[in-house]
């Protein structure tokens, strides 16, 4: 059992993966017990800490897939074997299933990387996983072969058709979803496409868990920055995932975020 440490502990990083075009694995010799769903913050010393998803946490080593798409993640992408980072956490919620349960996981980027970590974790309990992954091309595809090592059914679906079906991943859900069987939707990715997902699901009377990403800066709840329109709660506790009732309930998700100054900011 870990404690719950709110103080940045410096960890090795032990290896770097480049997963793709934009994705960059960061194994770190340590743990710190999180569970599928649940988030670390990552503290560059003199720069900046900002929350990340957990991509595996074995219990004695622990992955973060970082996408490079500003300064801090960027500089995290940066980093050579050797060099330590602030981490603390875990944080928030995880995803939640059952023995045996048939789960249909919707990713869309690098939310392929806490969904592996979701189906591993699954397939270990006898679950039959449906595992899409969207993305731009190819070459933004995420632990597409490693999921099939695990066994599971693998869906991908790329916008210019380079690999798969030609189209959006939701695409795909839906056929998945009229063929009936499915107990529960996850989803991770862009929020119009999550937001899409739960509407779907919702529609057939299927069950679903939202990975809700807002500005999330303290983790405990105390700063409000995360807080989430209409649900006033903020996510870092009540979330990340969250049930598709609270988030299809709030007339912010899937409509608008806000900044870390508060800002609306329309999708």
């Amino acid at each position: 059992m870990h404690k719950l440490d709110t103080r940045p502990k410096m960890v090795l990083i032990k290896e770097v993966v480049r997963e793709n075009e934009q994705v960059t694995t960061l194994v770190l010799d340590a743990s710190v017990g999180a569970e599928p769903g649940q988030f670390v913050n990552v503290w560059i010393p003199s720069l900046n800490e900002k929350p990340f998803s957990v991509a595996m946490d074995d219990g004695k080593e622990m992955r973060l897939s970082v996408a490079a798409v500003g300064p801090f993640s960027n500089a995290l992408c940066d980093k050579k074997v050797g060099e330590k980072i602030g981490v603390r956490g875990p944080f928030g919620t995880k995803f939640k299933f059952e023995e045996g349960e048939h789960l249909a996981l919707l990713a869309g980027g690098y939310g392929a990387a806490p969904l592996y970590f979701l189906a591993s974790e699954a397939a270990k309990k006898g679950c039959t996983v449906e595992f899409i992954v969207g993305a731009r091309s190819k070459g933004f595809l995420l632990n597409v072969e490693k999921a099939r090592e695990l066994g599971v059914n693998v869906h991908v679906a790329t916008d210019d058709g380079s690999e798969g079906s030609k189209g959006y991943n939701t695409e795909v859900l839906a056929k998945i979803l009229d063929e009936g069987g499915i107990d529960c939707v996850y989803t991770v990715g862009p929020e119009v496409m999550m937001y899409k997902a739960a509407q779907m699901a919702k529609e057939k009377g299927v069950r679903a868990q939202i990975s809700v990403e807002r500005y999330m800066k303290c983790g405990m709840g105390l700063c409000g920055n995360c807080c989430l329109d209409g649900e006033g709660a903020p996510t870092c506790v009540k979330g990340p995932v969250m049930d598709l009732e609270k988030v299809l309930d709030s007339p912010e998700f899937g409509h608008y975020h806000r900044d870390q100054l508060g800002n609306k900011h329309n999708f």
